[in-house]
This record gives C-alpha cells, sequence and structure tokens, in this order.
C-alpha cells in the first residue's frame, strides 16, 4: 500500500461498526496506523474504551466510542444524530457489524433471525444512505461493505445469514456504480472463515475443512483497506477463497448447495 494512498485517509474520521473484537478491532487498529481518527461503534463499551485508549497512546489520533446496539431498529438514525450533535464529519464508514445464525431455518427461533436481519441488512442499509447521502453533497467519501463468502450461493443450515449477506454484496456492488459519479467510493469486501467469534455466535462448530481453510482476521482486514483505497467494487479476502468465488460461475446451483452442506457439516 502505497504512502500516497494512504495519505488519502490521514486527518479524515472513520466510523467503524462492531468494533469491539474481530474484524471490527482490526480495521479500527489499521485504520488509526494510518493517523485516522476513529469512531467505534458496538454494544460492548468497556472493550471499547480499552481499545480507544490503546489506539490513541499507539498513534496520537482521536477515538470517540459509541456504546449503542446496532440491532435496535433506530440505531442508525440514533448513531448518526449523535455524531452531527458532536460536528464530526465521517469520511470512511466500514459497516462491518453483524452475525450469523447455523442452524435449520425452522429450528432456529424467528425473532433471532428477524433481529439478525435488521442488523446485517436494514441497520447496513440505513448507515449506507445516512452517511452517504453527506458523502455524495461533499462529493468525497469512502464505504466499505462486510460481505461474506457465502454471499455467491446458498447455504443450507446457514440459510438466512447467507441470503443477508447476498443482498450485502448486490447492494454494494451497484452503489458503488451508483456513486462513484459523486466522488463516493463503495466497496464489498468477501471475507471466507476467519478466526474472529463469529462462530460461537452463530452457534456453529467449524468443520475440520474450515479450519483448514481459516485466515486471521488481519490480512482480512487489510485486504478490505487495500481495496477500498483502490477504488474496487468488490474484494474476496485470500486465494483460496477467491477460487471458491470463482468455481461458482462455473458449477449448477445444486451442486453448489451440496458441497457448502458438506463443508458446513464436515
Amino acid at each position: 500500500m502505497s504512502k500516497e494512498a494512504t495519505d488519502n485517509f490521514a486527518g479524515k474520521w472513520a466510523l467503524v461498526t462492531g468494533a469491539s473484537s474481530g474484524l471490527g478491532l482490526e480495521f479500527a487498529d489499521l485504520l488509526a496506523a494510518q493517523k485516522v481518527n476513529l469512531v467505534l461503534a458496538a454494544r460492548r463499551r468497556e472493550s471499547m474504551d480499552k481499545l480507544a485508549s490503546d489506539l490513541r497512546s499507539k498513534y496520537g489520533v482521536d477515538v470517540l466510542v459509541e456504546a449503542i446496539n446496532l440491532a435496535a431498529p433506530d440505531a442508525a438514525s440514533r448513531l448518526k444524530s449523535s455524531l452531527d450533535a458532536r460536528s464530526v464529519t465521517i469520511d470512511v464508514l466500514v459497516n462491518n457489524a453483524g452475525f450469523g445464525l447455523h442452524g435449520d431455518f425452522l429450528d432456529t427461533p424467528i425473532e433471532q433471525t428477524t433481529n439478525m436481519i435488521q442488523l446485517n441488512i436494514t441497520t447496513v442499509t440505513e448507515l449506507t444512505y445516512l452517511f452517504g447521502r453527506d458523502m455524495a453533497k461533499r462529493r468525497s467519501g469512502h464505504i466499505l461493505l462486510i460481505a461474506s463468502l457465502l454471499a455467491f450461493q446458498a447455504v443450507p443450515s446457514y440459510a438466512a445469514y447467507a441470503a443477508t449477506k447476498a443482498y450485502v454484496l448486490a447492494f454494494g456492488e451497484a452503489l458503488h456504480d451508483e456513486l462513484r459519479p459523486h466522488g463516493v467510493v463503495v466497496t464489498s469486501l468477501c471475507p471466507g472463515h476467519t478466526a474472529t467469534g463469529f462462530d460461537a455466535a452463530a452457534g456453529a462448530t467449524a468443520s475440520s475443512l474450515l479450519r483448514l481453510l481459516t485466515m486471521k482476521p488481519r490480512p482480512v482486514a487489510a485486504s478490505g483497506i487495500r481495496a477500498l483505497l483502490q477504488g474496487r467494487a468488490m474484494a474476496v479476502a485470500g486465494p483460496l477463497n477467491k477460487m471458491a468465488a470463482f468455481s461458482n460461475r462455473l458449477t449448477p446451483r445444486s451442486m453448489q448447495r451440496a458441497t457448502m452442506k458438506r463443508i458446513m457439516d464436515a
């Protein structure tokens, strides 16, 4: 990553959602290393306060903490209003907050599924609209949406989760073209299985094959920031995951479903 590219972000403000752990933590650290001021937004204030203190001392940047349940129906507008009241202008939006649910659809309480849809789709859409509208008016801004390798096909046992990420990917790629004439870059990052707390939160145990394919969160986050700086519409993290995504172009959808079922349940 060139110094010229990273200087594009220096001194600006970035909002990172889901910033208390996993990929969110890595996104925050990578941006702070580029001298980007940060707003960290997630439910757990204690872990974000510690991260904020570490980033301030390590990189000398300003860091604000917004403890908020982003799955609440009014979360996006409340977060936007809070930052407007502080006169904080967001130049980089990292829409990272989200979670998955593993198991048969009918065996999962519908309240859990709708809560996931609210966070993974509705809040992501609202945040993109609220902050993207300001960016378009300024004719400058960057938005990173976190989709998933599961966005490329239907996935039995992750039916609703994979569908939410398919939405994020299609949404982000369309906005890449819509907002580009307004000076706003929209990039969708598609991670594969990553060593975060995802499995535990989803109620899943990674199969032996998934464990072999697991990436550490740092290179995944770095690939997303790099793709955003390069102005790309979409990026798949990791060479094996790129191969898997490409293979979907060559196989029938019925075969894709059967393959994913074996991988997830192996």
